[in-house]
């Protein structure tokens, strides 16, 4: 008998350990664990399995990163502006962003609102593009 499959987006913790990404979902009390390289190959596993297990089809999933998944998936938004904006320490930024220590749930908070502000910030930039010159 073919079950009719359910549509739902679900909450995605990934975390980096030992050069890969780790990704866990909670459906339906289960938890659900893999790893992979990239996200995408991560989240390709993790519907997959997913619908095999409990015949849910995963459109997309909602992404909680821990600091180093976050910053090597986001490489291009500097620690440094990320621990001012927050008022935390440069170098116990940087230790959260390796993994050797870990940030308190307060402190995580602080930086998750540091990261949002930096993105409502980049959101009004706007960019002026120039006239080229003749010559």
């Amino acid at each position: 008998m073919n079950m009719t499959t359910q549509t739902q987006k679900l909450q995605l913790t990934v975390e980096k350990s030992d050069g890969e990404l780790w990704g866990r979902v909670k459906v339906k009390g289960n938890l659900i664990v893999d790893s992979a390289t990239t996200l995408e190959a991560l989240k390709k596993k993790i519907k997959s399995l997913v619908l095999d297990f409990e015949n849910i089809e995963v459109q997309d999933f909602e992404i909680k990163y821990d600091l180093t998944s976050f910053f090597e998936s986001y490489p291009y938004i500097g620690i440094a502006q990320i621990a001012s904006k927050s008022g935390i320490n440069y170098g116990l930024m940087r230790q959260y962003a390796t993994g050797t220590k870990y940030p308190s749930e307060d402190r995580v908070k602080k930086i998750e609102e540091a990261i949002h502000q930096i993105g409502k910030e980049l959101t009004k930039v706007k960019l002026h593009k120039p006239q080229k010159q003749v010559a």
